[in-house]
């Protein structure tokens, strides 16, 4: 090998040398992975801003409605009970009349020209059981051939002594005795429009024109007028008209047969004025004999019109209803006038 050819096999080993030395490696290019983070529930919730929450409006307008709700149930509740103290201290004056608190168990005995409706619906959902406790029913409700006479009721029994309770809400009407019939009785007028009737008791717990509430105590049981042993005589009328009490109550349950019971007028005439069971209050030597009036009140009256109307005075009328002669009337409600 000559000279020449080991000079130029030198200089390209030195010039390879170099260029590796001076040009920068090529780099392989890493993309890295990107981890995709699903967040927790926790980082789903609303942030908190100091330590108050901030709500949707969703749930803001949700927190507030049992406030509304409890507003209009409290409003509710009491236009209620407005409504209900006026249908007890004048109970079913609609169907009655503003002068039917008479001293009779038929309130329209010998008034012929009573209007009775062809049907009406009973509200019975407020029914309570007379007695404390579910007891045999003795004697039903009909005809007794032994007797030559009707039974107007029917006969629960009982000791002497025990609870005779009111059967609906509603106001006293008779409170009396009468030797050959109920003995000690107790008449009350309910707003759904029945009048029940106690009979035979041993003694009255409550008053005349007094309020009683379903359940409440009115006597106690007895063996008083034309009776053969302790038992409570019962009686739904309607209108002065007897009403089987099986046709609405079963009292092997005590319980309604329906929530509403519809009166259907049948008879009528014959029940409104027949005689044998038109039992009279006995007046005692002290007693007034007065009754309860009320009017219904109209577009236009007054009470100066009113008190004129019944020959009454405005301070009387205020004085019976607990009314003062600036206050307005309201159409439709009724007013004590006696």
């Amino acid at each position: 090998m000559t000279f020449r050819q080991i000079l130029l096999l030198c200089s390209g080993s030195f010039l390879l040398s170099f260029a590796n030395a001076t040009t920068p490696p090529v780099k392989k290019l890493e993309v890295p992975a990107q981890k995709l983070e699903v967040p927790s529930p926790a980082t789903t919730q609303p942030k908190k801003k100091g330590k108050e929450e901030i709500k949707p409006s969703a749930e803001l307008l949700a927190d507030n409605l049992p406030i509304k709700d409890n507003r209009r149930v409290l409003e509710l509740k009491k236009m209620m009970s407005e409504v209900s103290e006026e249908e007890l201290e004048f109970p079913a004056v609609d169907l009655y009349g503003e002068d039917s608190w008479s001293e009779y168990v038929n309130p329209f005995a010998g008034n012929k020209s009573v209007q009775i409706p062809d049907t009406c619906s009973i509200n019975c959902t407020e029914f309570s059981y007379p007695l404390t406790t579910i007891t045999a029913t003795t004697s039903r409700f009909g005809y007794r051939r032994r007797f030559r006479r009707m039974h107007y009721g029917i006969d629960l029994k009982v000791q002497v002594g025990d609870t005779i309770r009111s059967a609906f809400d509603g106001k006293v009407r008779i409170v009396s005795f009468e030797r050959k019939g109920y003995g000690n009785y107790i008449v009350v007028r309910h707003p759904n429009g029945l009048e029940t009737v106690y009979g035979h008791l041993s003694k009255h717990l409550i008053q005349e024109g007094q309020i009683v509430r379903a359940g409440e105590p009115i006597g106690l049981g007895g063996n008083t007028g034309r009776s053969t042993g302790p038992h409570l005589h019962f009686e739904t009328r309607f209108m002065g008209i007897p009403i089987n009490p099986e046709e609405i109550i079963n009292f092997d349950t005590g319980i309604p047969l329906k929530e509403q019971y519809v009166f259907v007028k049948r008879n009528t005439q014959k029940a409104i004025t027949g005689t044998s069971y038109l039992a009279k209050k006995k007046k005692s030597s002290g007693s007034k004999g007065s009754s309860i009036a009320v009017h219904k009140i109209r577009q236009g009256d007054t009470l100066s019109g009113i008190a004129a109307k019944y020959g009454t005075s405005v301070a009387k009328l205020c004085k019976l209803n607990g009314l003062t002669s600036k206050t307005t009337l309201k159409v439709g409600k009724s007013i004590r006038v006696s």
